[in-house]
């Protein structure tokens, strides 16, 4: 509830959520940019039942407390959620929490999908969308159509063209961009997908399964081109085996890169910074020795002054039966 205040707000460091640490070369992400229009938390429909900038169907349906949920633990069911609006940032990042779970350990499916493509809810047969897509599908599969050399559940990333058709039978290893083996259900932690992208530059997808804020790097592409202003979405689809797909939040950012001669001009005055920061604490540790022999000085100056006076004390009076107490001895004898 606090995350998704502040992420309203926007005042949710990236850093807390998604940061995009692959090299650009003379760039970095300078700062990010909430987009709400592109985000969806608990609990996800307003009074009307309804959501203004999400859309859902067929057989999803929302649990306010928890979810979206695209398909039940039933066979033959079929799920979506898309974005009303299309995503025209450049530079984006998209992390997704969700949830892949039933009640068997050894026959479900099928899995969900990410979609940014041009085209939106249209229900098929790639994961509950439409075949012949434009744009990115990410999926993470989880039933296996043939035998494979890597296991299952896996995520495999196709960049369509709006003829190409998804390698089903192979499980879309024919045209994949790329993809890893992931252990995403039944997980003792929150599951994640981190997509991110740098236009014309970047395509990065990470997946947090193993731990808490320990992403794997699943693959990353360079010099890719994504459609300029896709539509968003999500769906899912069971088959003979099944399983509960739900989609628990998604939170978009727009990236904003810093300029190429800034960061240059950074890198230049690395070499200044770093003699300034020695000279600093060059300074800072003379300053405490000087401190310390002050504090000596002083303490040695003190021990002289209390043994002198002592020793004066000793002489003035006497000790054993001298000094004063010999003077009044003496005076009785006048």
């Amino acid at each position: 509830m606090l995350g998704g205040l502040l992420f309203w707000l926007g005042l949710l460091p990236l850093g807390a959520l998604a940061v995009l640490d692959t090299n650009l070369g003379n760039q970095t992400i300078e700062r990010t940019i909430s987009l709400r229009t592109h985000s969806i938390y608990a609990p996800y429909i307003d009074q009307d039942l309804q959501n203004r900038w999400w859309d859902f169907g067929a057989d999803a349906y929302v649990n306010t407390n928890k979810h979206v949920r695209l398909t039940r633990n039933r066979p033959s069911q079929m799920g979506w959620l898309w974005s009303r609006i299309p995503l025209t940032a450049q530079n984006w990042i998209i992390e997704v929490e969700f949830k892949i779970h039933g009640d068997t350990a050894h026959l479900y499916g099928d899995g969900l999908a990410m979609w940014l493509t041009t085209t939106r809810t249209q229900p098929g047969p790639v994961f509950g969308s439409v075949d012949n897509f434009e744009g990115l599908g990410i999926f993470l599969d989880t039933y296996a159509n043939t035998r494979h050399s890597y296991s299952f559940p896996r995520i495999v990333g196709m960049l369509g063209d709006g003829k190409t058709p998804y390698d089903q039978a192979g499980d879309g290893q024919k045209d994949s961009l790329g993809g890893c083996s992931a252990n995403l259900r039944r997980t003792n932690v929150a599951t994640k997908l981190r997509v991110s992208y740098v236009k014309d530059k970047l395509l990065s997808v990470k997946a947090q399964y193993r731990a808490w804020d320990d992403w794997v790097e699943c693959f990353t592409i360079r010099d890719i081109s994504l459609p300029s202003a896709p539509y968003l979405g999500f769906s899912a689809m069971t088959g003979d085996v099944s399983d509960n797909h739900d989609i628990i939040s998604v939170t978009t950012y727009s990236a904003i890169l810093s300029s190429p001669e800034k960061q240059r001009n950074k890198l230049l005055g690395t070499e200044s910074v770093v003699a300034s920061t020695f000279l600093w604490t060059l300074l800072k540790i003379v300053g405490v020795l000087a401190v310390l022999a002050g504090l000596f000085y002083a303490y040695k100056t003190y021990v002289l002054k209390q043994s002198v006076g002592r020793g004066f004390s000793d002489a003035f009076m006497g000790r054993g039966g001298g000094g004063m107490s010999a003077f009044y001895t003496d005076a009785k004898r006048f």
